[in-house]
C-alpha cells in the first residue's frame, strides 16, 4: 500500500465510532480537551470557514455562520443554496467576536476549521458546548469525513453523516475502478497566485489521494507532516511537476501563469496535463464539503480524463478556455 494511502487508511480507521442519531450525552475529544454534548442543539453558531456547508448537509441550518469568501448571500455558495432555503443566518466575518457570539445565546459552537485559539476556546466554552478540531489535527488538518462524523455526533445526526460518507466512498471507489491510469500517477493542486502547493495534510490534497493519486515529492518531503501548504519559488517551479497539475484560481492569476518563465519546461505543460480550475471549481475543492464535492467531481473528472488520456495533443478544455495554453497550431485564440 502506498505511504499516503496507508496514512489515509490509518486516519479513517482511527475515527470515533459515530453514535446513533439520538444518542446523548456524547463526549468528543479535541485539541483543547473534551466536550460533552447533552442534547440536540437548536441554535448553532458555526465559526468554521466551511462549517456551514457541513451543517447544511446534515439538515442543520446554522443560527449564525462565519463567511469565508465569495459573492453569495450569507457566504453560502450555489451548491448549498437549496439546503439553506429561505433561512437568513447571521453572518460573521473576520476575527472571532466573543461578545457577539455570547449575545446570540447559542447551544452549540462549531469551530473545527476555524483557527480557534486556546484562549478563545476557554471563553467560548463558557457560553455553550464548543467543538474545536480533533486531537493531532491542527487548525486545518482534518479530513472532511472526520469533521462530518464529529459534527453528526454533536448535532444528533450521526446516522445521516455516516450515510453521506458511505455514498461518497462508493462513488470514489467507482471512479478509481474506472480510471486505473490514475492509480499511482502523481497529481497536485497549486494556488496560481503564489505557486503554493497543497499537501496531503490539506483537504485538497486528501481529495486527490481519495481518487488514487500520489503526490509529488515537493509536498511529501520530510518536515511537512504538519503543513497543509508549501510555497514554491518561481525559480524552483519544476518541483511542481506532476502527471496532473491543477492550478486553482479565482480568475486573477491567468497573466501570472502565462508569465512564469519556467512553466513551459514543466512536463505537465509540455504534455498537456495542466488543468485550470476557475473560481467555482477552486471554491468547491477548497470547501471540500459534502455539498461542494458533488460539483467538484462532476466538473473535475472530465478535465482529469482529458489531461491523463495519454495523448499530449488532447487539450484540457478549462485551460484552453482560460487562455493559459499557446495558440493552436495554424491559428490563434482570436479566431
Amino acid at each position: 500500500m502506498r505511504p499516503f494511502l496507508l496514512l489515509l487508511f490509518l486516519g479513517l480507521t482511527a475515527l470515533p465510532v459515530a453514535a446513533r442519531a439520538d444518542d446523548f450525552p456524547v463526549t468528543l475529544e479535541h485539541i483543547y480537551g473534551s466536550t460533552t454534548f447533552t442534547a440536540k442543539p437548536r441554535r448553532v453558531v458555526s465559526l468554521s470557514f466551511i462549517g456551514h456547508d457541513f451543517l447544511l448537509s446534515l439538515d442543520v441550518v446554522p443560527h449564525a455562520l462565519r463567511k469565508w469568501y465569495g459573492p453569495y448571500p450569507y457566504g453560502v455558495w450555489p451548491w448549498g443554496q437549496a439546503a439553506l432555503g429561505e433561512a437568513q443566518p447571521i453572518v460573521m466575518q473576520g476575527e472571532i467576536d466573543i461578545e457577539a457570539i455570547a449575545a446570540m445565546e447559542p447551544d452549540l459552537i462549531v469551530g473545527q476549521w476555524s483557527g480557534m485559539t486556546a484562549q478563545e476556546y476557554a471563553l467560548l466554552s463558557q457560553i455553550a458546548p464548543t467543538l474545536p478540531p480533533a486531537p493531532g489535527a491542527g487548525d486545518y488538518g482534518m479530513g472532511w469525513q472526520e469533521m462530518l462524523l464529529r459534527l453528526g455526533q454533536a448535532t444528533g445526526t450521526a446516522q445521516k453523516a455516516e450515510e453521506i460518507i458511505s455514498g461518497f466512498d462508493r462513488r470514489m471507489a467507482a471512479l478509481r475502478a474506472a480510471h486505473p491510469e490514475w492509480q499511482g500517477a502523481t497529481a497536485v493542486m497549486v494556488w496560481a497566485g503564489t505557486s503554493g502547493a497543497y499537501t496531503a495534510r490539506d483537504i485538497r490534497g486528501k481529495f486527490l489521494i481519495d481518487l488514487g493519486f500520489d503526490m509529488p515529492q515537493v509536498v511529501q518531503r520530510e518536515g511537512l507532516l504538519n503543513q497543509s501548504y508549501v510555497t514554491v519559488p518561481d525559480e524552483d517551479l519544476l518541483q511542481l511537476d506532476a502527471d496532473a497539475l491543477i492550478w486553482l484560481d479565482a480568475g486573477a492569476s491567468i497573466d501570472r501563469l502565462n508569465r512564469l518563465p519556467l512553466r513551459p519546461f514543466l512536463r505537465a505543460n509540455r504534455q498537456g496535463r495542466e488543468i485550470y480550475s476557475d473560481m467555482m471549481l477552486s471554491a468547491a475543492l477548497s470547501h471540500s464539503s459534502p455539498l461542494s464535492l458533488d460539483y467538484a467531481l462532476t466538473t473535475l473528472v472530465p478535465l482529469l480524463e482529458q489531461a491523463l488520456d495519454g495523448d499530449p495533443t488532447t487539450e484540457v478544455s478549462s485551460s484552453r478556455g482560460a487562455g493559459i495554453l499557446p495558440p493552436p497550431a495554424g491559428g490563434s485564440d482570436d479566431s
